[in-house]
């Protein structure tokens, strides 16, 4: 938008005037350049009914939009915005007052209303859409009510974009006239979006290229997904719809009558009439180029449009991982840098001499266990293992997919309790994975032990080696060590005595 970046402290707000619904988001931008949401609200608009009707927005939906931007002004406001940008997409874009509109609001609300063209949607869209995930190269769409946008990008960056009116709520409104729809009219919608698609061309996804995508519909039907199976992670960001179970979601809602769609745990209640064609639509775009798979975003517009005022470009995946642990750890007081480097290098030193680190999934998560695992303390030190383990699991860690997320949650909770070893944490730590998580654990807790008993003046250097007489550690920083629990854990889990000592014999 060629703005000028605010500063980290001051919050931002963004309105988004979609064609099915409007939301604002105020943020603020953390010192360690994450964005936290400091309020937020929504609301059903319908725009995009009435613009393919009428081709205007009649006197309902203009009083809808007025009463939802008064209150998203008022939530801005009350948040602390002092800037407050409103995008409007495809709906605003098509009907032929749209503009009368923006000035009404301009002149009654104070609020300037910019109509964003397909091309920056996508590029706004793509921007925030990938960037709390670990993707490189793929597609990526945003599914909305009136227009569905797909962009091709590699290295993170934007190479080619589509905008197509593929919306949810028109497809349904066109062709779903039935309730439930007809085998027909399914077919009739799944031709029409293959026949626009053919635009794109020959667009199947490469090895290591992912089909990612956004918007209400596709978080709807990972929600009602998820909700089916016994899944560990709440959030649908980051979450895996793999093809079979997208197809079988779709079908289930198609299947059904709109008043008894809002009995499918998962579904919003106002996206009983759209959810349909636009998982149709998102289920056909999966088949043309390839996908086995869909990678949910939770983010899109509006983040894109507030992440681009501070920086031109993507940050790559290693620089959001980063930054979003620097994010996480900063909002507890029990968090202690110096402690978190040294337990993270005593944990490195440990598990490469065991072999644990050689397993690179959960060499890694005991890296990430060793820096956050304090979270915990400042909610109760002696079950700070379990409430490190859940606020991971809980909060919005970007950069990582749910795996990662999984396996560090399970590595903290192992540390603290040897009989916890992950099976909660099914399907995403799995059976194979039980072995390698109750040793990290158990090397978590010895770093922790280690630590806690060193000066702290630095992290503690160390040396450790298997011998004839088991794994001898040798910390010349070492206060004092006696032998206890930690001790026998060791050698049942890791079949070798453990001796801890501060100077080599």
């Amino acid at each position: 938008m060629g703005q000028e970046a605010p500063a980290h402290q001051d919050p931002v707000a963004v309105s988004d005037i979609g064609s099915n619904s409007g939301r604002v988001v105020a943020y603020r931008r953390d010192e360690a350049g994450m964005l936290r949401i400091l309020s937020t609200t929504r609301a059903a608009l319908r725009l995009v009914s009435d613009v393919d009707t009428a081709h205007a927005l009649g006197p309902e939906a203009i009083e809808r939009a007025l009463d939802a931007l008064r209150d998203f002004n008022a939530v801005a406001r009350g948040a602390g915005a002092r800037r407050i940008f409103a995008v409007a997409t495809a709906a605003m874009r098509d009907a032929a007052n749209g503009p009368d509109l923006i000035e009404r609001v301009r002149r009654e609300l104070g609020i300037e209303i910019e109509i964003i063209d397909g091309e920056r949607e996508a590029l706004y869209g793509l921007r925030g859409g990938i960037s709390g995930l670990p993707v490189e190269s793929g597609l990526f769409f945003d599914v909305g009510g009136g227009s569905m946008q797909v962009t091709r990008f590699r290295a993170r960056r934007l190479v080619q974009a589509w905008s197509f009116p593929l919306g949810s709520l028109r497809l349904s409104g066109a062709f779903l006239e039935s309730d439930p729809p007809t085998g027909a009219e399914i077919a009739a919608l799944r031709d029409h979006v293959r026949g626009v698609l053919a635009a794109i061309g020959p667009q199947l996804l490469g090895s290591g290229e992912m089909l990612v995508g956004t918007g209400g519909t596709v978080r709807n039907l990972a929600k009602i997904d998820r909700r089916r199976r016994e899944y560990p992670i709440t959030r649908v960001h980051g979450y895996v719809l793999e093809r079979p179970q997208l197809a079988e979601v779709v079908s289930l809602l198609a299947g059904r009558k709109m008043k008894r769609r809002d009995e499918v745990a998962g579904l919003s209640g106002e996206r009983g009439d759209s959810i349909v064609g636009g998982g149709l639509a998102i289920d056909v775009l999966a088949s043309v180029v390839g996908a086995p798979e869909v990678l949910v975003s939770g983010q899109g517009v509006r983040e894109g449009l507030v992440q681009a005022l501070y920086e031109p470009e993507a940050p790559s995946v290693d620089a959001v991982r980063s930054a979003s642990l620097r994010s996480l750890t900063s909002r507890f007081a029990g968090w202690d840098a110096r402690t978190a480097r040294g337990r993270a290098a005593v944990a490195a030193a440990l598990g490469d001499a065991l072999g644990v680190r050689s397993d690179r999934e959960v060499g890694a998560a005991l890296g990430r266990a060793a820096q956050v695992m304090d979270i915990g303390r400042s909610v109760d030190f002696f079950d700070r293992h379990q409430h490190a383990a859940r606020i991971v699991l809980a909060t919005e860690v970007f950069g990582f997919a749910h795996r990662e997320i999984a396996l560090t949650a399970a590595v903290i909770a192992a540390a603290g309790d040897e009989d916890d070893t992950g099976k909660a944490l099914s399907p995403l730590v799995e059976r194979d994975d039980r072995a390698q998580v109750e040793a990290a654990g158990v090397i978590l807790a010895l770093a922790d032990d280690i630590v806690e008993r060193c000066p702290p003046d630095g992290p503690p250097g160390i040396d450790a080696a298997a011998g004839p007489a088991g794994f001898v550690v040798t910390v010349p920083a070492l206060g004092g060590w006696r032998a206890r629990k930690i001790d026998a854990r060791f050698e049942r889990v890791l079949g070798m005595p453990l001796t801890v000592r501060a100077t080599a014999t």
